[in-house]
Parts: C-alpha cells; structure tokens; sequence
C-alpha cells in the first residue's frame, strides 16, 4: 500500500518513511490516511513544548541586552536539542496579547529570560504580564478565579488556577554577587535567596496551577563579568531539571509497518 508524496508533510518526522513508498490511487492514499492519521496523534501527544520569554529593556550605557540575548539563545538551544518544541517572544520587539495566551497554553514550559532592574523585571514585563494575563483570566483560560466562592468563601486562596501540568522557571542576570544571597550576615538580603526575592514574580505562575522551578541567575555581571561561565551553568541548570523528550518515532514506525502492509 502506497501514499502519494504530496501526503507524506503532514506525517512530521515520519515523512521520510513515508516517501520512499511513492505515489498509489486516491482510494488508497485515503485508506492510508485514516490508518496513520492516529499515529501522528499518538507522536504529538508525547511532544513537550518551551516558550522562552526575553524581558530585557535596552537602557543606554547600563543595559544594551546581548547578556540576556545570549543566555536566551543557550537556553533555545539546550531545549531544543533535548526534543523540545520551541517558541520565543521578545517582549521588546512588541508582542499580540491574544498570541501571547495562546504560547502560554501551547507550552508545557515557560521560561523567563530577564535582567533584574531594581530588584525586579523591566517594567515592560509588567505590562505583559498585565496584559497577557488579565486577558488569560477574562477568558477563563489561565484561571477560574482566586479559588474562592462567594458561597464557600473558605477556600484557600490561590487555588484557582487551569494551568496545572505547566512549569516556570527564571534566568536572571543581576549586578549583586552570589554571596549576597542566603547568607544571615549579608545586610540587605538578610539570608534570603534569590527564589525568596522574587515570588512575587513566580506568585502569578503559581496562582495559575504552575509549578515554579528553581531559577538560575548569571551573578556579578558589572563588575566581575564570566560569560563563559555562565553559558556553562546554566547549560549544567537545564540538565539538572529537564530530561530529553522520549521519542515515540520506533513503536510509531512500527505501527505505520503494519498500516502500509495491511491490506
């Protein structure tokens, strides 16, 4: 049993199994379709998706954003090379908040590629952010709510949330040192780390159902700069958290074997 070429894009990674069949009749072309169509699905399913979020702001002098472009670009392709699917946003270069929803609900991953300015993001990122998830919330997309009712009202707040399954994680870039991180004795942080610092950041993942994951941060970068370094910590973060995607492609080819020989 045979599929015209034309039919084998829409197979993905299976595409070249699929060619060297050649062309056949439009009754079995269809016949073939039908048969290979649920494993295409069965493929998909097992896809895990990243969307990597570049908050920088260009600040004449202080910030001119190749740090943060390049941290994004490592973590594109580290996850990438794992399997992943991948889509970016730079929120500088302007953005669609409905586009915006909808990335988010693509992605089995959302990570955050920022700078910290004043102890936190951008303020471009808080106006994504108000924009991208307001609307996620009218929409009953991200949330249903804060997870209280008017009529049991003793639910526990922040138990609202649709995006179950998802996770969050941050790459930051700071001038402040490692050291002024969870350490008791450092006199503005007081032993807080940097996870500490910013939850109010990952609150608004986490009030949506997300799992926030720990954060890397490229310490020093004014004064002690290790861009090397860094590229290599942070390649040595992702492959503590995130395993290579399993490829379904055998039992799949094995299954598409079966649905080209069948009669």
């Amino acid at each position: 049993m045979k599929i015209n070429p034309q039919d084998c894009h829409a197979l993905g990674p299976l595409s070249l199994r699929c060619q060297r069949d050649g062309p056949h009749d439009a009754e079995t072309n269809m016949q073939v379709r039908r048969r290979i169509r649920p494993l295409i699905i069965e493929e998909k399913k097992t896809m895990k998706n990243v969307l990597i979020i570049n908050a920088h702001q260009f600040f004449e002098g202080i910030s001119g954003g190749k740090l943060n472009s390049t941290l994004a670009g490592v973590i594109r392709q580290e996850m990438a090379a794992r399997g992943y699917g991948v889509k970016e946003t730079y929120i500088e270069q302007g953005y669609d908040v409905q586009g915006e929803v909808d990335k988010h609900l693509w992605a089995d991953i959302i990570i955050l590629q920022s700078p910290v300015f004043w102890f936190g993001m951008p303020w471009i990122y808080k106006k994504y952010v108000d924009e991208v998830f307001t609307a996620g919330m009218f929409q009953q997309r991200f949330l249903s709510g804060d997870g209280r009712t008017r009529e049991d009202p003793r639910k526990q707040y922040g138990s609202g949330g649709k995006m179950h399954g998802k996770q969050y994680m941050l790459s930051l870039t700071w001038n402040a040192p490692r050291a002024a991180f969870g350490d008791a004795g450092q006199m503005l942080f007081e032993g807080k780390t940097v996870d500490d610092v910013f939850v109010s950041n990952t609150a608004n993942y986490r009030f949506c159902g997300v799992e926030v994951l720990p954060s890397f941060s490229c310490f020093d970068v004014m004064k002690q700069p290790d861009v090397a370094g860094a590229i290599e910590e942070l390649r040595g973060h992702l492959d503590a958290i995130f395993d290579p995607v399993a490829s379904p492609l055998p039992q799949v080819e094995s299954k598409m074997d079966e649905a080209l020989t069948s009669p």
